[in-house]
């Protein structure tokens, strides 16, 4: 019995390990404005830190979920995207393709993500996304994201929706830090600022 026991706990702390919400050892708010709060975490072995955006959005979770599944029109919210497609659609699986903008003089970047979404008991929705370069072919002119590990966490609230937005980056190629310590706060505040006035326009 103990034994099984100490089986459990230890595939228990090795869950802990590989979780994605376990990556990061300790959270610190780097800004909390206009009812969206960042915080950021450093992540064991990467130069690039995981960020997590929280925001009540004052809409119901099926209205915040069709402008997810709008995948081309979803562009228009997420940060610096330039263009974004549906490459397959499988049950509760799918794979999209995203390119983004980038400044001067860094390459633009582009990215296939993998993404299963689950609905829970209570009503939410998450939506896990997991890069897979490997699926299409390079494309000129960009340069491949070569990691990405994060979530999307919808839970109804009464009539609104608490959102969660989670994510690991290794962007691929090289990327200055300035840009690399902009991106971790901008890019979860600007998508979740957007995808809030979208949602909330009656």
């Amino acid at each position: 019995m103990m034994r099984s026991f100490k089986r459990i706990a230890l595939l228990c702390s090795l869950g802990a390990v590989l979780a994605p919400a376990a990556w990061a050892e300790e959270w610190k708010v780097a800004k909390d404005e206009g009812g969206i709060k960042v915080s950021l975490s450093e992540v064991a072995g990467s130069e690039y830190k995981a960020y997590r955006g929280v925001a009540v959005i004052k809409a119901p979770l099926a209205k915040v979920r069709a402008l997810q599944e709008d995948v081309a029109g979803a562009c228009a919210w997420v940060y610096e995207c330039k263009s974004q497609k549906l490459l397959k659609h499988e049950g509760d699986q799918s794979w999209t393709y995203t390119q983004f903008n980038t400044p001067w003089p860094v390459t633009p970047r582009d990215s296939v993500l993998h993404i299963t979404t689950v609905e829970g008991a209570d009503g939410s929705l998450t939506r896990t996304l997991e890069e897979q370069p490997k699926y299409l072919p390079e494309e000129k002119g960009f340069v491949r994201v070569a990691q990405v590990q994060g979530f999307w966490k919808l839970v109804p609230k009464g009539d609104s929706t608490e959102v969660t937005y989670q994510v690991h980056t290794e962007p691929g190629g090289s990327v200055p830090s300035w840009l690399a310590n902009k991106f971790v706060v901008d890019a979860p505040f600007n998508t979740l600022r957007q995808l809030k006035a979208l949602a909330e326009r009656p």
